[in-house]
């Protein structure tokens, strides 16, 4: 399926059973969809209202509702708006500027781990493992993260540990250029798992389809003797992002291009951006109840991207206490797969056990 294209004569989307045994399932479904009909968060959506809770099938899945922050002194409220609006502007001109920059005149060009130029059907593969959420959040908790900071930690000191191993980098870390990876922000207000019927009414403001930007993250692929450093560093960008427009930007720049410009200058854009890059790496947030689909109960989730000149993409998927971390990649370029899976498993286990000894030593100080 990831060899050929879809069909544009027929509805975009496909849907297979197969009838194998896993060491998860007894059986396996795999859903197709086309990009145009929706993003991550539509899809989980729409996947979502065809379910029901397995410990009551008349039950629809609960929905996680955003928290509420509590009201505040206004002259405090009044202090930290302008802090904020000065450090979103500082940032946004920042980030923009070095995206745009690296997009036109830069780029990675190393070639551990690019795809080939233009190329968006290869020789992929399509692997997934399943971890428990309860770890990543010891790790979070410790260190009083998000989950997300920890997970792009956990990939980037499996990634640094992979290419150090299979390339011996590790001598010249301090010649090597810094390679980057195309991260998805979710542009809707409500960041958590919206109710189909909510996307489809009118005026609402979390609409189905796709809104999404991205922004460019540059890699800590740094050998590090504290492995804890690479969820550091990870916080450090990921919050310098987060208190950006770029995602906003970076949406506005497509849809401006198809407008101004019309459809093969946007494949020419997207085809620049992702191929100036090294890796994609996004997280969805899943269902907190075990669901069942017309009957069958789902043991996982694993949601992947395919048809993109990457030749590294990992996503990864929450779905109740567990965690699928399923990695796409072209076996031209990463030939072991279930290696580079195993060193990034491994680090979440070597930051678990990190993460309480430094956390405790920190309480008695």
């Amino acid at each position: 399926m990831a060899l050929s294209p879809m069909d544009m004569s027929k509805p975009l989307w496909e849907f297979h059973l197969l009838k194998l045994k896993t060491s998860h399932a007894k059986s396996i479904a795999v859903a197709r969809f086309h990009h145009s009909l929706g993003d991550g968060m539509s899809l989980m959506s729409l996947l979502l209202a065809c379910t029901r809770k397995t410990c009551d099938p008349e039950a629809l899945p609960t929905f996680v509702s955003p928290t509420k922050s509590k009201a505040k002194n206004a002259c405090w409220l009044l202090v930290a708006w302008l802090w904020f609006i000065l450090r979103l502007m500082f940032h946004t001109c920042v980030e923009v500027i070095k995206a745009l920059v690296h997009i036109c005149f830069a780029g990675d060009t190393a070639a551990y781990l690019m795809g080939k130029p233009g190329v968006t059907l290869s020789t992929n593969k399509f692997i997934h493992r399943i971890i428990s959420l309860d770890d990543v959040k010891k790790v979070k908790n410790a260190l009083n993260m998000t989950v997300n900071d920890v997970l792009f930690g956990m990939v980037q000191a499996g990634l640094s540990r992979y290419l150090n191993q299979r390339y011996d980098l590790e001598t010249t870390l301090k010649t090597r250029k810094t390679l980057h990876g195309v991260v998805f922000f979710n542009l809707r207000p409500n960041k958590d798992i919206e109710d189909l019927a909510n996307m489809m009414a009118k005026g609402s403001k979390c609409r189905w389809g796709n809104s999404i930007g991205y922004v460019l993250i540059p890699l800590w692929l740094k050998s590090e003797d504290d492995i804890l450093e690479y969820v550091r560093q990870a916080k450090t960008t990921m919050d310098r992002k987060k208190l950006s427009l770029e995602p906003l930007f970076s949406s506005g720049l497509l849809k401006l291009t198809m407008k101004v410009f019309g459809l093969t200058a946007l494949k020419n854009l997207v085809k620049r951006i992702f191929g100036s890059t090294t890796m994609i790496f996004s997280n969805l947030v899943g269902p907190a109840d075990e669901i069942s689909f017309f009957g069958h109960q789902i043991s996982y989730i694993a949601a992947s991207t395919f048809g993109i000149p990457q030749a590294l993409i990992i996503g990864i998927q929450s779905y109740v206490d567990k965690l699928i971390i399923n990695i796409n990649v072209d076996l031209d370029v990463i030939p072991d797969p279930h290696h580079l899976c195993d060193l990034i498993i491994e680090a979440l286990g070597m930051m678990s056990s990190a993460a309480p000894k430094k956390f405790f030593h920190a309480l008695k100080v």
